[in-house]
């Protein structure tokens, strides 16, 4: 089978007629779109040279932060009249929506800005590939510019939907990464940016690594987003080398790699997209061959008709708890576009 080509069959299938990206179309916790997410899979269907799904995804993403502009002005009200402790929920934009565009009304923890900025730095690498930019997508990032520049130093959820009382550096990996990235095409604060690389190089702790949180000492394999793709912190930067070498050493099993040591997800088990970012750090290094090595285990881990799952419950961290999720939400999700994604970037690099 062509892994390759079922990916991307996949993707398209898991496109709404709208633009948004399903998580993945048979698991119902997951049956809406994220802006994280689908910016990563846009980036996929880009560099493989699927524009039509790209820019019908650029379009329901402005479209879905044009519905947010009265809060993001109100935002910018508030912040004008004077320092904020907090981003009051009043304020707050969902990190996630239904594949119509529209906002989700539940209980999950829906605070996330991560997702904000990775559609930044999608749109940029679109412009960066000579495609025009539509002027919708121009006033929607502009928009979200003003959002994060407010947002950035708050505490909010990260891209698991946790730790909602703390600032994660893979969130202000794709923060900065975002702004970084759209400067060309919306006006970033003068020496924002520096502060919030500033912030982030205040994450490193004992031993010369980041690590996942501000108040911690562990290491999240999303800790890798501050290279690749963000750019934010160059791979060969000494606290990034030992940031990577402490989650080879911890989180990397057989070829797949886990969260966090702490994960209790499903277990905690080994994550397909997770893997495919470690090999996409390995080829800003140089080490084509490691990378080809995760691309296999990624590969490996398809089903009969081709479909990547979300994780694979080996050498997870707590056993006890495989059979706890199932009951409650069912079999692990699959397929996640998310994983055929990063499986579609690795296999673009490595060639």
């Amino acid at each position: 089978m062509n892994l390759v080509q079922r990916s991307i069959d996949i993707i398209k299938a898991g496109q709404s007629p709208s633009g948004g990206y399903v998580a993945s179309p048979n698991f119902g916790e997951y049956a809406y779109s994220w802006l994280r997410d689908g910016s990563f899979i846009a980036y996929s269907m880009l560099v493989k040279g699927e524009t039509d799904s790209v820019a019908a995804f650029l379009t329901w993403t402005a479209k879905a932060v044009q519905s947010q502009q009265k809060k993001i002005e109100a935002l910018k009200e508030a912040a004008a009249a004077g320092p904020l402790q907090e981003i009051a929920p009043e304020f707050q934009l969902p990190t996630r929506f239904s594949l119509e565009g529209e906002e989700v009304k539940d209980d999950w923890p829906n605070f996330q800005i991560d997702g904000y900025g990775a559609w930044l730095w999608l749109l940029a690498e679109w412009d960066s590939r000579g495609f025009a930019v539509q002027d919708l997508w121009r006033e929607s990032a502009a928009l979200t510019t003003d959002y994060l520049a407010i947002c950035w130093p708050h505490s909010c959820y990260d891209c698991w939907e946790e730790g909602g009382d703390s600032v994660h550096l893979s969130t202000l990996a794709c923060v900065a990464g975002g702004l970084k990235a759209i400067a060309s095409i919306a006006a970033v604060p003068e020496g924002l940016l520096e502060t919030i690389e500033a912030r982030i190089r205040e994450g490193v702790v004992d031993g010369g690594y980041f690590a996942k949180s501000f108040g911690r000492n562990d290491v999240d394999s999303a800790l890798l987003w501050l290279s690749v793709p963000f750019g934010v912190i160059p791979p060969q930067d000494a606290a990034m080398e030992a940031t990577a070498e402490k989650i080879r050493q911890e989180l990397l099993e057989e070829g797949g790699v886990k969260r966090y040591l702490a994960d209790t997800y499903y277990g905690g088990g080994l994550w397909v997209l997770l893997t495919g970012y470690l090999a996409w750090f390995e080829m800003a290094r140089g080490n084509r061959e490691e990378a080809l090595r995760l691309k296999q285990w990624m590969a490996e881990q398809a089903t009969v008709d081709g479909s990547l799952p979300e994780q694979v419950t080996r050498h997870v961290n707590d056993a006890t708890y495989v059979e706890e999720w199932i009951e409650r939400w069912g079999p692990i999700a699959t397929p996640l576009l998310w994983s055929h994604a990063l499986y579609l970037v690795v296999d673009e690099l490595v060639h």
